[in-house]
């Protein structure tokens, strides 16, 4: 991959509608990938395999992925949650799927009920298996820079868990700043030697806007190697789980950012912007990242 290229998962669909209190339809959600295929996204997060009873936004995910037909080359992922979660997204035909361990114990057991080791277990199993039967498998640690009830998170202690999931043959890690806490400074500090071991080609990261500081971070990770990053349409999302988290960093800003820096990132911007006014209107919401204003009246 051309080192200047900047790939972009859109996580909107997934982590972005779970959310929102507005539940869309499936039709709607449909009508949101499309609109996001539309603006040349080649990675699209289009739903969970988790019970639909603890998250109702994602229910009907295997339906969703057979109304669905990407192009050749674009990777639509879910996450699952579990074994059965991965076992009834490969039935419904995904590739591509995320496996989310977060990196404290307080947190793993807010979350899903899990202690650490349990919720690394699951990772493990999964990454596994995918690897056995060709399925790609997206690691994530979740709240790696803090965590809501233990507080800040000790890089060594990151490095240390993304090494693991490397050894288990995670195809991609991702650093994910769920609650938003992270500074550029402590970007820079934890990715610049995570890229040195592992290499861009492997890891990827999140991050929420929670403090006005997703898009500086964004940077902070660019200058550090990263050339992979998660991003939702219109600022979308949040962690129901996570208290004070807001949304992610918005996709719009992120590819604006990238190309006046002079990375490529394949985005058609109009396009993408259709799809931040569709999104809008399904939620009742006006959406848009911090630049959304500036794009909409100067975007090609």
């Amino acid at each position: 991959m051309n080192t200047e290229h900047i790939s972009i998962n859109e996580v909107g669909p997934r982590d972005g509608l779970q959310a929102q209190s507005q539940h869309l339809t499936l039709t709607q959600r449909q009508q949101l990938v499309e609109a996001l295929l539309a603006a040349n996204l080649r990675q699209i997060e289009v739903g969970s395999f988790v019970s639909p009873k603890a998250v109702p936004q994602m229910a009907g995910t295997d339906a969703l992925f057979a109304a669905l037909h990407a192009p050749e080359g674009v990777r639509l992922s879910a996450l699952v949650p579990n074994m059965r979660g991965y076992e009834n997204a490969v039935a419904a035909g995904v590739k591509t799927v995320a496996v989310v361990a977060s990196a404290t114990e307080t947190m793993n057991q807010k979350n899903i009920n899990m202690s650490l080791a349990q919720a690394f277990e699951v990772s493990r199993s999964i990454i596994e298996r995918g690897h056995s039967e060709g399925i790609t498998v997206q690691a994530y640690l979740s709240v790696a820079f803090e965590c809501p009830f233990e507080g800040p998170v000790e890089p060594d202690l990151i490095r240390a868990q993304a090494q693991q999931l490397a050894a288990w043959g995670a195809d991609e890690i991702v650093i994910a700043d769920t609650i938003g806490a992270a500074n550029p400074a402590q970007v820079q500090s934890l990715m610049t030697p995570l890229i040195a071991e592992h290499g861009s080609e492997r890891l990827a990261c999140h991050f929420h806007d929670t403090r006005a500081m997703g898009l500086a971070n964004v940077f902070a990770a660019i200058q550090s190697g990263v050339r992979r990053f998660d991003s939702a349409l219109g600022g979308l999302g949040g962690c129901p789980f996570a208290p004070g988290a807001k949304g992610n960093v918005a996709t719009e800003d992120v590819v604006m950012m990238c190309e006046q820096m002079g990375f490529s990132t394949g985005v058609d911007m109009p396009a993408l912007l259709r799809a931040v006014a569709l999104v809008s209107e399904m939620t009742g919401v006006q959406q848009g990242g911090r630049a959304h204003y500036w794009i909409t009246n100067n975007a090609a």
